[in-house]
């Protein structure tokens, strides 16, 4: 009687954690489906208003299917009138310089943040978390007045001289990764007789490419969907970034959302295939990042 009674005791005892195993995971699933449905929803709807006619924007939900999928007039408006051909040559302009010394100012920033240990070297790393802190905005009546008086107003090199401020991301990336690479190099090389340079362009620098690609999204990314600096040191039509494009149709008399949301998926196409070109990169390099040996 007394086994029979313990038996139960223990079977009791282990069905009870299978319960809540299988309530958490019930509970688990749920709320990410209802945050993936959540995050979708404006993407179809985005979708489903870039086929509808002016006619059918106007007289139907924005969750009722379009007539067709295979009418592609607004995405030929969308083109045509915000001249979204040279907003991509000027947004492909401003990327590639941008990369280009961003990524060079920031690994070789964290280089020497990391390599060389003098005095203020943790007060810099302070204050490039302090600055990471603080919105970019409230700095903008200081940036504007100085991009005034050097006349880099309505000039794409005066913008890409803003957009290449100093990367605190990107900076901590590398500052991660160089963690993880052995001194030992280092000190390789210059035995060798390899300059600080050469250690760093020749040695380190090629070993960085999971910091470089995932720095490079995540800046691109970034430069990609500005729109406040954009608007307001390119006013320019001519000058027009991407960003900026979209807002051609709108004005005081309302939205043409048909073409607005055309324009949305357009713009959005290059980001997404370059994700998905690279995203075992940038999953390697955040995890690699991540992780300190």
């Amino acid at each position: 009687m007394a086994a029979t009674l313990t038996r139960n005791k223990l079977a009791g005892e282990s069905d009870s954690p299978r319960v809540g195993a299988i309530l958490f995971g019930i509970l688990k699933y749920f709320l990410l489906t209802v945050t993936a449905i959540i995050c979708l929803v404006p993407v179809v709807v985005c979708v489903f208003t870039a086929f509808k006619t002016d006619e059918e924007y106007a007289t139907t939900s924005v969750l009722t299917l379009p007539k067709t999928f295979f009418r592609l007039e607004n995405f030929k408006v969308a083109i045509e009138r915000a001249d979204m051909l040279r907003c991509f040559m000027n947004t492909g302009i401003v990327l590639i310089f941008v990369l280009i010394l961003s990524i060079f100012i920031s690994a070789m920033l964290a280089y020497i943040l990391n390599r060389f240990k003098f005095p203020g070297n943790g007060l810099i790393r302070s204050l490039f978390l302090f600055a990471s802190l603080l919105p970019g905005i409230a700095t903008q009546v200081t940036v504007y007045q100085i991009m005034y008086q050097l006349n880099f107003i309505n000039h794409l090199y005066g913008y890409i001289i803003v957009l290449c401020g100093t990367d605190i991301i990107s900076i901590y990336i590398f500052l991660q990764f160089f963690e993880n690479l052995p001194r030992s190099l280092d000190e390789s090389a210059i035995l060798d007789g390899c300059t600080y340079f050469g250690v760093f362009f020749k040695i380190l620098f090629p070993l960085l490419k999971p910091a470089i690609v995932t720095s490079c999204l995540l800046k691109g990314v970034s430069v990609y969907n500005e729109y406040y600096m954009s608007n307001l040191y390119l006013t320019k039509k001519e000058l027009r970034t991407i960003s900026t494009a979209l807002y051609t149709f709108t004005g005081p008399y309302g939205n043409q959302y048909n073409y607005i949301c055309a324009g949305v998926l357009i713009t959005i196409l290059p980001i997404l295939i370059l994700f998905l070109v690279f995203q075992r990169q940038v999953y390697s390099g955040m995890a690699a990042g991540a992780v300190k040996e």
